[in-house]
């Protein structure tokens, strides 16, 4: 459970960090106020990482053949349409992440993908520190 929470917040601290430096992709909380828009990105975060999860999965095998053959290329266009799909099932919602095309959501995915796994990497040695030994 607290490894979850802790990819949790990693992503959602990434997701603000890709809103902040990709300017297709954006985030509308649902309502106004710093808890509103806090509670919007860690939704989101939940939101992407069900799809990366599921479909990601799901996508990355069937499509294993060509990641062998892109030499892992793919995954950038696997990205971006999770991303796409993300924003989609938020906006179904009424709020949340919207990007404004294809080549933004590549791009966002990117930046995604290399925030999520310096904040990730980040947290998780803060928590390991902080964390006492069991002798």
């Amino acid at each position: 459970m607290r490894r979850f929470l802790l990819s949790l917040v990693a992503n959602a601290i990434a997701l603000w960090a890709t809103v902040q430096i990709v300017g297709g992709v954006k985030l509308a909380p649902y309502a106004d106020g710093v808890f509103a828009a806090v509670v919007s990105y860690l939704f989101v975060a939940l939101v992407f990482g069900i799809v990366n999860g599921i479909i990601g999965t799901a996508i990355r095998v069937v499509a294993f053949p060509l990641y062998i053959l892109t030499l892992g290329l793919i995954s950038l266009i696997v990205n971006a349409v999770l991303l796409l799909l993300a924003g989609w099932i938020t906006s179904l919602f009424g709020f949340g992440l919207t990007v404004d095309g294809f080549w933004w959501a590549v791009l966002g995915a990117l930046v995604l993908a290399i925030l999520s796994a310096i904040i990730g990497a980040i947290l998780k040695a803060i928590f390991r520190v902080g964390r006492t030994s069991r002798a």
